[in-house]
């Protein structure tokens, strides 16, 4: 099997964006390289405590997206057939509507073809064991050790578009889930993905969730780490479709239902989900949002005042920020 890799030269501090801006044309699973240096958690997360010293940061960024070539040859985007001129058309025109408010540096996309990638295992030689406070997160391929057997213990393994909690956004959200979660709590997760948050909160007790995503990959990332984890399936909802734009998702998800609405999404997308979502809340729902880079974080607590809801607590991990808010 073959794949045409459409590669980005961007900024790093642009990558985010254009991972989610490029994810909504149908680009998936970006591969990251540039010369930041790794945290002090991330090293311990892939049990290194000492590297070598690498190159000085120079801001650089390539994005690389890959995209299965189908028999004779052909690509496919969203379902639909396409060619590569056109994909890099498409690449190139989302580009040019970021430059109008933000720096993105080159922008420019290169195309080169590579074989076969084992994308699953090439990721176990990063992906260990790891903790989110009193919270196990652990692979499929390696063991619970003898002491932490009594633990709370998520199953999950990486795969190439969705999250594993090692990212500081989950953990952020995790830690206020377990604040305001109850045995009678109704949770909707946006852009549920994986569907850790929601999985998570059930473990912990939560009475239902329901998940949406705009991936219809999600559903099957959700029914994998549902059972892996014995959630049973009818606690767990899942829904495909833009909940800000589609008045039937909205209708389907339900009004005034959820004691607690979740979104780990960048911050360009909360400001439009935030007035539609508090629709969905409770009288006293809480509002849990995260994926707010700290120069967004105004931006996001405006918006939520806007909506007319409480802000209640702002949490930082890195250079990431959660914004918690109550419906009053």
């Amino acid at each position: 099997m073959k794949w045409t890799k459409f590669m980005v030269k961007t900024i790093t501090d642009a990558e985010d964006i254009i991972i989610s801006t490029l994810y909504d044309i149908g680009l998936e699973g970006a591969q990251i390289e540039d010369k930041i240096p790794l945290t002090p958690l991330e090293k311990e997360q892939m049990f290194v405590d000492i590297l070598p010293d690498g190159p000085e940061d120079d801001g650089i960024a390539y994005l690389s997206f890959f995209v299965e070539e189908k028999e004779g040859g052909s690509l496919e985007l969203l379902g639909e057939k396409v060619t590569t001129e056109e994909i890099v058309e498409k690449i190139k025109a989302e580009l040019d509507d970021l430059r109008n408010f933000m720096e993105i540096g080159e922008g420019s996309v290169m195309v080169s073809e590579t074989e076969d990638i084992d994308w699953i295992n090439n990721w176990k030689q990063y992906f260990h064991q790891f903790y989110i406070d009193d919270l196990l997160v652990i692979p499929s391929w390696e063991e619970v050790k003898e002491e932490d057997k009594n633990k709370m213990i998520l199953h999950i393994d990486p795969g190439t578009a969705f999250g594993t909690g090692m990212h500081e956004t989950t953990q952020l959200c995790i830690r206020q889930l377990k604040k305001h979660i109850t045995p009678e709590t109704e949770l909707l997760d946006v852009g549920t993905g994986s569907g850790i948050l929601a999985i998570i909160s059930l473990m912990y007790g939560i009475k239902h969730a329901v998940g949406t995503d705009l991936d219809p990959c999600a559903v099957e990332a959700v029914r994998e780490n549902m059972e892996v984890n014995h959630i049973k399936p009818e606690s767990f909802g899942m829904m495909i479709g833009n909940i800000i734009t589609d008045k039937a998702v909205q209708d389907k998800v339900g009004y005034e239902k959820y004691d607690i609405v979740v979104a780990n999404i960048l911050a360009d997308v909360l400001v439009p989900l935030t007035p539609v979502i508090v629709n969905q809340l409770k009288t006293g729902g809480i509002y849990i949002t995260s994926g707010i880079i700290d120069n967004k974080e105004q931006t996001v607590v405006d918006a939520v005042k806007a909506a007319g809801l409480e802000v209640l607590e702002v949490t930082y991990q890195g250079e990431w920020v959660s914004v918690t808010a109550r419906k009053n």
